[in-house]
């Protein structure tokens, strides 16, 4: 959630980063790419070819076969962050767009290999998350009246809908592969955790009990599993996700329950953003980093 100002001093955030996959049950990583500037987010295509992250405001995609690298047209949509969603049947991507007029984020739709822009909520700012099986529906945290909360919206637009209503930051809603949860996290007990509610916002449950901070809830393609991010304690405020920190990349069943982590690396923001599971449900993609040595 960053300003446009804020999003100019992240994109120098002078960091080599490896854009990796890992294996769910055995825990092998595999760098597929090295780039010397700040890439993000990585969302896996149903296909299972590609990668699609963001970079220095623009959308690219990656050939997992050739790591072939092409931008993705989205004409004057051009300062994306990392909450970019790609549609359930890969023929559109939505993004979060820092809009030149006043710095803050809207979610906008366009082709998933290139083409005009739409925009979808007037209002913000709105941070996207995720797109309902269905496809007809969007889910975002948004900050409404100085409060963040989670809402969801119609693809072609028109009045949102608030789902939670919590002081502190509710982020990160995406829904679960059969429509009937959206999962969250949220900071209402005091640390940052995951939750899980039912699409309507009725009935939240909180599914980790520990003293980390835990972000960004993706559910595998079965349901049978959610992978997120956690930040260890005290290590920041629980409303704040930065980057160049050491991280874990945790897994747990969607019923509840023990985590296991599966990854721990230098990184944070950028790392694990959107749901980057594979198509198959084997492996998740992500993005590790490194700081670069400054010369003087």
């Amino acid at each position: 959630m960053n300003t446009l100002k804020e999003m100019s001093k992240i994109e120098d955030r002078n960091v080599i980063s490896f854009l990796e996959t890992v294996d769910v049950q055995t825990g092998k990583r595999i760098v597929l790419a090295q780039f010397d500037s700040l890439i993000e987010a990585p969302n896996w295509t149903m296909d299972g070819r590609r990668l699609i992250y963001n970079s220095l405001g623009r959308i690219y995609s990656f050939n997992m076969e050739t790591s072939e690298v092409i931008v993705i047209d989205s004409d004057y949509v051009n300062h994306c962050n990392n909450d970019h969603v790609l549609s359930p049947d890969n023929s559109h991507i939505a993004v979060s767009h820092h809009t030149q007029e006043d710095g803050q984020s809207r979610i906008y739709i366009f082709p998933m290999e290139g083409g005009n822009p739409r925009l979808i909520t007037p209002m913000a700012p709105s941070y996207l998350h995720g797109w309902s099986p269905d496809g007809r529906t969007l889910s975002y945290c948004a900050e409404r009246n100085g409060q963040y909360d989670i809402y969801t919206i119609a693809v072609d637009g028109g009045v949102e809908v608030q789902l939670t209503d919590s002081p502190g930051l509710d982020d990160g809603p995406e829904y679960s592969p059969d429509g009937k949860y959206i999962w969250f996290n949220s900071v209402r007990t005091g640390f940052m955790h995951v939750w899980r509610m039912n699409a309507d916002g009725s009935e939240p449950m909180q599914m980790t009990i520990d003293d980390s901070n835990n972000w960004f809830p993706h559910v595998s393609p079965d349901g049978e599993s959610v992978a997120y991010i956690s930040y260890q304690t005290g290590d920041v405020d629980p409303e704040d996700h930065p980057p160049n920190k050491n991280v874990e990349i945790r897994v747990m069943s969607s019923s509840g329950g023990e985590f296991r982590t599966l990854v721990q690396l230098f990184g944070g923001q950028g790392t694990l953003n959107v749901n980057s599971w594979s198509p198959d449900g084997r492996k998740l993609a992500f993005v590790s980093y490194q700081l670069k040595e400054r010369t003087t």
